[in-house]
């Protein structure tokens, strides 16, 4: 049962991340749909992993939130259907395609490695709880922890000022 269940939500992962991604689609509320779908197969991948916290987190803040704060830009923008796009440039046309090879050959190169690793030891009871992701935040990874906290902070008094400069 949970092999099909990985199998139909990585299906719907990749296929509505195509959708988000490929030029195809010219629709901006289509895309932001797919979007969201993709975000909340990425979320049951989570449950799939014993990784509850987590996934209820990519429910509320990235399915839910800032999926509302996108489909208001594109609403509140009016963006037409149909755009032309000018002609790609030396990166798209010549670089991109190379990068892209790159990319997937290092892709493929650790599936190969991988496949070829041992078992991975059983997971603890507690693994992916609300108590485990606090246990070691605020252990093993409090000074990290802190310094992104103080980071976003910076951000957003910077982004206040950038903002209040404007007014």
């Amino acid at each position: 049962m949970e092999s099909v269940a990985f199998i139909v939500l990585s299906i719907l992962t990749v296929t509505s991340a195509a959708v988000v991604a490929l030029p195809f689609v010219r629709n901006m509320v289509v895309c932001a749909l797919a979007l969201a779908v993709n975000l909340v197969s990425v979320a049951g991948l989570f449950f799939l992993l014993s990784s509850q916290f987590i996934g209820f987190l990519q429910v509320i803040v990235y399915a839910g939130a800032i999926m509302v704060v996108i489909l208001f830009v594109l609403m509140l923008l009016s963006v037409d259907d149909e755009q032309h796009m000018g002609s790609s440039g030396f990166f798209q046309r010549y670089l991109g395609p190379l990068l892209a090879a790159g990319f997937v050959a290092i892709v493929g190169s650790t599936l190969v490695v991988s496949s070829q690793a041992t078992a991975f030891p059983a997971l603890p009871d507690s693994y992916g709880t609300v108590g485990a992701l606090g246990r070691e935040l605020f252990t093993r990874f409090f000074y990290p922890f802190e310094a992104i906290s103080l980071l976003l902070v910076v951000a957003m008094i910077g982004a206040v000022l950038l903002a209040k400069r404007r007014l």
